[in-house]
């Protein structure tokens, strides 16, 4: 399964699960990564670490660490 931090800038994916620690994957839910959302990857930092995305009209930083545990489907 593909995962949030091997997109591209500019691919959008539809998300399919969320895995890992359970404190971790509460965090995504609250900022709104539930399964069936559609996610954009904006850009990434100077040095690749971290990744912007878009989700709805809110836009947010993750670690790739973070972005790891999200699997999605590209669209």
């Amino acid at each position: 399964m593909t995962t949030l931090d091997q997109l591209r800038a500019g691919q959008s994916a539809s998300i399919e699960s969320l895995s890992g620690e359970a404190d971790l994957v509460q965090r995504l839910y609250e900022f709104g990564l539930m399964e069936g959302e559609i996610v954009e990857v904006l850009g990434f930092a100077p040095l690749g670490d971290p990744l912007e995305i878009r989700i709805g009209n809110t836009r947010l930083s993750l670690r790739r660490r973070e972005a790891a545990v999200v699997g999605v489907r590209l669209v």
